[in-house]
């Protein structure tokens, strides 16, 4: 006869309910299955969003007990003891800081705030408060990347000289995409730096080491758009008038790195590229080796792991197993795939993780703060063409303190 599990239920809330908070709510209920050693279970308490469509699929569709107009009404509820925040750029701070207030522990979406001093903000103030964080940087827990990184870490590839990551995607390649939210500098700060870039500077320092100095170009390729006449979700949902608007951040960015442990790179996104859908790149060079991945190709790993193979050189192509971080919580069998919505699966049980053992786990809020301060040193050194060294952060980042094999 079997016995039911008595698991701890931690009450959440989610802060707007776009595509992003819809996966963070998903990701919570997955918990229980993928990661039953955690003895937890996310019972689905409030969700905030001014829309009311949204608010209705937040208890219709998703199953939370009920929603409400005012994420201060979400952050009074004592049944909620931790918050996803999945809001626009411009609100992260506010209802960061409000959470802060609250005493609630929050995962919540990359870019952290719209610049370098709000990030400094929002990571020192949840510091002050003793509260574990999350934040979205996804890519991280891809079990290839995850070997990627147990590979460079530990001498698998020799000594690491040099990385090529490129975050080359086509979303907004079209002229008559709308002009939304993302294409303000007040409200996303700048554009493909913190939107796309920050995942590249965050992989390559979780798999190399930190970024200390930066060389960067930036450019802005459609400099108009048109007005939307009806807002969308994400990126899609959008209808266009004929008024347009300028584009106020950058579409592209190119740069040279330098790390901390004398590692070089060279890095490069786009927004705007014709034909890649979402080609993002991390290449690794070692002295004895090198691999790369493709997140078109996520459940893959090309390694050459041998300075000279002989008539048999190159790469050889390493299918997602057993052996690379979570991948055997998902799939039974070598060759079936894990997905995005996996990846963010993951994050949440590293976030409940983090709150039930209050040791951060999670890629935390500093580690937000620490790819805000590459971003805007790549933002300064493009408006005057110099290298920039990379500001120092607080607090506890997980680059460099996570073990190689979680």
């Amino acid at each position: 006869m079997f016995s039911m599990r008595i698991r701890k239920r931690i009450g959440v809330g989610v802060v707007s309910l776009g595509w992003m908070g819809r996966l963070h709510a998903r990701s919570y209920r997955s918990v229980p299955e993928r990661f039953p050693e955690l003895g937890a279970e996310a019972r689905l308490v409030a969700a905030a969003d001014p829309l009311a469509v949204a608010r209705r699929a937040a208890v219709e569709d998703l199953g939370f007990e009920h929603a409400c107009a005012d994420y201060h009404e979400l952050l009074a509820d004592p049944g909620v003891d931790v918050v996803s925040i999945c809001s626009p750029n411009f609100l992260h701070e506010e209802i960061a800081l409000a959470a802060i207030e609250a005493g609630k522990p929050f995962w919540i979406e990359k870019p952290m705030g719209t610049s370098a001093e709000q990030s400094r903000v929002i990571a020192r103030a949840a510091a002050g408060a003793g509260l574990v964080t999350a934040v979205g940087f996804n890519y991280r827990h891809v079990p290839a990347i995850e070997y990627l990184r147990e590979l460079a870490r530990t001498g698998g590839l020799g000594r690491i000289t040099n990385v090529r990551v490129w975050f080359i995607a086509d979303y907004n390649s079209s002229p008559a995409g709308p002009l939304t939210w993302r294409a303000s500098r007040e409200k996303a700060g700048a554009g493909v730096v913190p939107d796309l870039m920050s995942h590249g500077a965050d992989l390559a320092q979780y798999i190399v080491g930190r970024i200390a100095s930066v060389t960067a170009i930036t450019g802005t390729f459609i400099t108009e758009r048109p007005v939307p006449t009806k807002m969308g979700i994400g990126h899609s949902g959008f209808e266009i008038g004929d008024e347009v608007g300028p584009v106020e951040n950058e579409d592209y960015v190119g740069m040279l790195v330098r790390f901390e442990n004398g590692v070089l790179g060279t890095m490069e996104s786009s927004r705007v590229s014709v034909g890649p859908r979402a080609e993002y790149v991390v290449e690794v060079y070692g002295t004895g080796g090198s691999a790369r991945w493709n997140f078109e190709r996520l459940n893959e790993l090309e390694v050459c792991a041998t300075i000279d193979g002989g008539p048999i050189h190159g790469y050889t192509r390493a299918m997602a197993n057993p052996a690379w971080g979570d991948w055997s919580r998902y799939q039974p069998a070598i060759g079936t795939s894990m997905g995005f919505d996996d990846m963010k699966s993951i994050e949440a049980a590293q976030f409940l993780r983090s709150v039930l053992t209050g040791e951060q786990v999670a890629p935390s809020a500093a580690d937000a703060w620490c790819a805000a301060e590459v971003d805007e040193a790549i933002v300064a050194s493009a408006a005057d063409g110099a290298w920039h060294d990379v500001a120092r952060v607080e607090g506890t980042t997980t680059f460099d303190s996570r073990p190689v094999s979680p």
